[in-house]
């Protein structure tokens, strides 16, 4: 008879539909916090592009990548249905909890490049960071030319109009 008793009280787990006894023993089961359940894994390519693109933004930076790189590339954004390529220049090595970078980049003619190595650095931390939450240990900068004001564009010509 105890045991019909304890049924009958309404704070009792076993009280209720079968709804009430799967939200009871799911709510003590799961234990912690919904969102520290599982893993999450970040490619090498999505800090590549994120750094692309934050490297790209600070003026300063004429392109990204060596020159045969961006000849490459600008064939390649010719091509019909070929995307334009925002992680070229920039190479990413990525753990669990942190990620290193190494860009290659082309400043303009008369900018300071230590000033524009700085806020490249900062840029592409302060992204990847935000968007990742990965730690940036490191951001190696390379610059591999200096784009004059009366040079060409190293991209071939178009030849339809």
């Amino acid at each position: 008879m105890t045991d019909t008793t304890q049924r009958d009280q309404p704070d009792h787990p076993l009280k209720g539909s079968e709804g009430d006894r799967l939200r009871t023993s799911t709510a003590k089961r799961g234990g912690g916090d919904p969102a520290s359940r599982g893993r999450t894994t970040i490619a090498d390519g999505v800090v590549e592009k994120i750094a692309g693109l934050a490297a790209r933004d600070v003026e300063g930076v004429h392109a990204m990548g060596s020159g045969l790189s961006r000849t490459f590339g600008a064939v390649r954004d010719r091509v019909p249905g070929g995307a334009k390529s925002v992680s070229r220049g920039v190479k990413a090595e990525v753990g669990e909890v942190q990620t290193a970078l190494d860009l290659e980049i082309v400043v303009d003619y008369g900018v300071s490049i230590a000033d524009v190595a700085r806020d490249v650095r900062e840029n592409v931390v302060s992204a990847v960071e935000r968007m990742t939450g990965l730690e940036v240990v490191e951001v190696n900068i390379a610059v591999s030319d200096v784009k004059l004001p009366d040079e060409e564009e190293d991209e071939p010509e178009q030849r339809l109009q």
